[in-house]
Parts: structure tokens; C-alpha cells; sequence
């Protein structure tokens, strides 16, 4: 058991890693799927995106995500006809598992845990800018919206790459705040949130900057981001009004735990520090040990 905050936060990380095994799971009914979808719809590009292809995903919670590059042919004007239309197909292909959309995907629930749980969301390409391949994807208003996987997991890699290899593991602390307190906030905001407040750091101390990226966050009061790679326009961190509320609220109470936290540890509370930490996290960080 850890002796010191930093060894905590270590440990935590190692639970908040995917096994082996949750990684094997997630890329099971890939084949399948990619398979349905060339048959339906004659896929120029299908691969992985989001937390499982950004290396910041969250044992127990994330789901898997892929992007099918679809001609423009092949889809619809209105976004949502689009959606229905590959969701008919999948549903054919899977009848027994309620697919269903999530937009801007579809949803394949191939089992009761996160892991099995796979999002495909369609797109067609745009352009390539900066190197890196631009589409438009369903922004659940039933028309399209600018989006480049490939730019915006560079971005995060340069940060990360930069610092240690800690902003990723940085970001999947804040979403394990996200999953364990069941904030609803977007983990694609928290991502470009953490790596562009990483672009003035020199180095990441984990119990420190976990707090100071609340203290941004209720700074800005959650305000929209400008997408640093300058693809998807202004990124929101909720989906309404009534969710970005709940954030709000919930991340005033991450705020005062992770300030409590450090003024334990700064004063050599330890336990205390420990104690303000598991609160935060669900009581999921693990235990002090004398």
C-alpha cells in the first residue's frame, strides 16, 4: 500500500489502466464489424478512435470507439437519416444486442460491460490539412461538423510526449472523476482542456496539477473551448444545459476536495490527504498505509 501521495497516485493509475484482457475484448467484434459496414457501405477507412486510440481510456468504463470513412454518396444530407441508416444495418448483422444511435455513433452493446460496448461513427472525407485527415461527422443537429481524430490524438501525444509521458495519464485522472462521480462532461473536452493547460507546464506533479486543472475548469466555468488544431470549431463540455449544471456543481465539490487534499499534504497530514483524495474519486484511491 502507498506511503506517500505520490505513490497513491501511482497505484491509482495502474487501476485505472485497461488489463490485457479488457484490451483483447475491445477489439474482438472489430472484424465483424468493419466487415458489415464495407459490405453496406464500402468503408475507405475504418479504425479506432477516441479514449481505447488515444491511450487515456478508463478500466471498467470506456467504450470502444471506431470511425468508418464512408463516401459522401453512400450517406445522407441529414445527418440522422445517416445514423439510422448504418444503425438498420448493424442491427441487422447484430439483432440481439440493441444496437441503437448515440450521436454522432451508433451503438453496438455486445455485452453488459463498457469494454464490449462499441461506438462506430460515420464520416465522410473532407480534406487533408497539416497532414492529417479532416471529416465531417454528425453534430446531432442533423447536419455535419468538422473533426479529425488523427490532429487532435497528435496534439495530446506532442503534449504528453513532452512532459514525461504524464499528460495522458494526468487526463485519465480527471476522467476517472468524470466516470466514478458520474459527471456528465464530454472526455473530449477534458482532453483538449488538459492538453493545452499543459502547454506552460515544465514538468507534471500529479496531486498538483489534478488540482489545478479543477481550478481552470471552474475558472472558465466550463466555458467552450476554441479546438487548438483548429478542426472542430468551439468544442462545449456538456450536452445541455441541464448537464453542464450538474458539471458545475460537481466540480465545485472536486474543487474544495482536491484544495483539502493539498493543504493536508502540504501541512504533512498524510492520512488526511489520503482520506480527501478517496473522497474525491468515489473512495476508489487507494488506501494509506503508515
Amino acid at each position: 500500500m502507498p506511503r506517500t501521495i505520490d505513490e497513491g497516485f501511482r497505484d491509482f493509475l495502474q487501476r485505472l489502466t485497461p488489463s490485457i484482457g479488457e484490451t483483447l475484448a475491445a477489439k474482438r467484434h472489430r472484424a465483424s464489424i468493419q466487415q458489415c459496414i464495407a459490405t453496406n457501405f464500402g468503408t475507405t477507412r475504418f479504425w479506432r478512435t477516441g479514449s481505447f486510440g488515444n491511450g487515456t481510456s478508463i478500466s471498467g468504463y470506456s467504450d470502444v470507439d471506431y470511425m468508418a470513412s464512408i463516401s459522401a454518396a453512400r450517406l445522407h444530407q441529414r445527418s440522422s437519416r445517416s445514423l439510422a441508416t448504418l444503425s438498420a444495418a448493424l442491427s441487422t448483422r447484430f439483432p440481439n444486442t440493441g444496437v441503437r444511435t448515440s450521436c454522432p455513433a451508433v451503438l453496438v452493446p455486445f455485452g453488459t460491460a463498457a469494454r464490449e460496448a462499441t461506438e462506430i461513427t460515420p464520416a465522410h472525407y473532407q480534406r487533408t490539412t497539416d497532414g492529417f485527415c479532416v471529416y465531417d461527422i454528425p453534430d446531432c443537429s442533423d447536419g455535419w461538423i468538422k473533426a479529425s481524430p488523427d490532429a487532435h490524438n497528435a496534439y495530446v501525444r506532442e503534449a504528453d510526449q513532452r512532459l514525461a509521458k504524464k499528460v495522458k495519464p494526468l487526463i485519465r485522472f480527471i476522467k476517472a472523476w468524470k466516470y466514478l462521480q458520474g459527471v456528465p462532461i464530454s472526455s473530449f473536452y477534458l482532453e483538449l482542456r488538459i492538453a493545452k493547460y499543459t502547454q506552460n507546464e515544465t514538468c507534471i506533479l500529479y496531486s498538483i496539477d489534478v488540482h489545478r486543472v479543477f481550478a481552470l475548469l471552474h475558472k472558465v466555468s466550463l466555458a467552450s473551448i476554441q479546438d487548438p488544431m483548429g478542426v472542430s470549431g468551439y468544442v462545449s463540455p456538456c450536452r445541455s444545459k441541464s448537464e453542464l449544471t450538474t458539471t458545475k456543481s460537481r466540480l465545485a465539490t472536486a474543487l474544495a476536495r482536491a484544495a483539502k487534499a493539498r493543504d493536508a499534504e502540504r501541512d504533512g497530514r498524510n492520512m488526511d490527504a489520503f482520506a480527501w483524495w478517496d473522497k474525491l474519486f468515489a473512495y476508489k484511491f487507494p488506501g494509506y498505509y503508515k
